[in-house]
């Protein structure tokens, strides 16, 4: 075989090796080389040599108008790359990212000149990437509505204090409700940023490593920990657990969080009455369940309260102190340790929230 053969051959295992989808275009718009990777892409079997390239790419822009990508690609002279277009399948939307550059040639026989012999199409599916983007300049943007009030009003009230005190004021009541007032924004403060390093932790993957967990002793923890708190709001803190219920094998700091946070909640929204933790064993499978004899959640809340940073309209919601990210972080948790949380409430009857997790072999 000669030189120019085998340089041609190591050239075409390069390219079907790579981890992107590789073109080459030809002047007239004509597919004539392309990748393993590429037909991934297309998510196709079938081959391309030979079809237009805007057969192949039905591309849109972000307003969902129809490009004409070789049109976009012939004027360039120089690498260019584009992470605007997106391509249907269907109902799902791709998101790309391309770079596209002329085949320049000064020593070509054919072309002489140095223009340009075709184009190579480099295309990447981004979108995870930029939905991950999205979603992260989102929360910062919320994050930073939601702190601001907070700290603006725990600000002026200690600023109040000062003045108070700068002034001598004789009224000591008033300088205890303004005091009163900026440690319960603090606190809350200290909430949010607690559920924020939960959700980061759950996130990295920080603590995430599995350990077998007897279920019952956790559950008595569990009980012991929060059975004062309810105690104090005056109510019945109750434990139920089936006997020989086993163990599991995932992040304690998960597990335990998760737990916590149905427990603290079923406390802070539940006037009278009292709370459940129960511990079943179903089917190979350990089924935690929080009851609670609550205010309950709307249907229309229900679809909502684990978005990050939802707070219901009731009233009695608005009357307690939350921040909004407890029930979002607890979906995130459960997610990371393969279990899906069921949620069975009604309005002015309680709430139950639940899910389950295989027993440790």
């Amino acid at each position: 075989m000669e030189s120019g053969g085998i340089e041609h051959e190591q050239i075409l295992t390069i390219v079907n090796n790579l981890a992107d989808a590789v073109f080459s275009i030809d002047t007239a718009g004509i597919i004539r080389l392309y990748n393993a990777a590429g037909l991934n892409l297309l998510d196709t079997n079938a081959s391309v040599e030979g079809k237009k390239l805007n057969t192949v790419f039905k591309l849109e822009d972000e307003d969902g108008k129809r490009v004409d990508l070789f049109k976009m690609i012939k004027p360039v002279h120089t690498v260019t790359i584009n992470d605007s277009l997106r391509m249907r399948s269907g109902e799902d939307i791709m998101r790309l990212e391309l770079t596209y550059a002329p085949i320049r040639s000064s020593f070509s026989t054919v072309d002489p000149s140095g223009t340009s012999q075709g184009y190579i199409l480099i295309a990447r599916d981004i979108t995870r990437i930029k939905s991950l983007e999205e979603e992260r300049d989102e929360f910062i943007s919320v994050v930073s509505h939601e702190l601001r009030t907070p700290v603006t009003v725990a600000e002026g009230t200690i600023s109040n204090a000062q003045l108070m005190l700068d002034r001598n004021v004789a009224d000591r009541s008033a300088l205890e409700k303004s005091l009163n007032e900026a440690h319960e924004q603090v606190v809350y403060l200290a909430k949010m940023v607690n559920d924020l390093s939960t959700l980061s932790r759950a996130e990295r993957g920080v603590s995430s490593e599995t350990e077998i967990i007897d279920v019952e002793q956790l559950a008595h923890d569990l009980y012991g920990e929060y059975s004062p708190e309810a105690t104090k709001a005056g109510l019945h803190f109750n434990l139920q657990i089936t006997p020989k219920v086993g163990s599991v094998e995932v992040s304690r700091l998960y597990l335990h969080e998760l737990l916590q946070n149905f427990i603290t909640n079923a406390i802070k929204y539940t006037r009278e009455g009292h709370v459940t933790l129960a511990v079943t064993r179903r089917d190979n499978k350990v089924h935690f369940s929080v009851i609670d004899t609550g205010i309950g959640i709307s249907k229309s809340d229900q679809a909502k309260v684990f978005d990050k940073f939802y707070r219901s309209e009731d009233y009695r919601t608005r009357e307690t102190s939350g921040t909004g990210l407890g029930l979002y972080v607890t979906r995130k948790l459960a997610k990371k340790m393969g279990a899906t949380i069921e949620l069975k409430s009604r309005l002015n009857h309680g709430s139950i929230f639940s899910f389950s997790l295989p027993i440790a072999s």
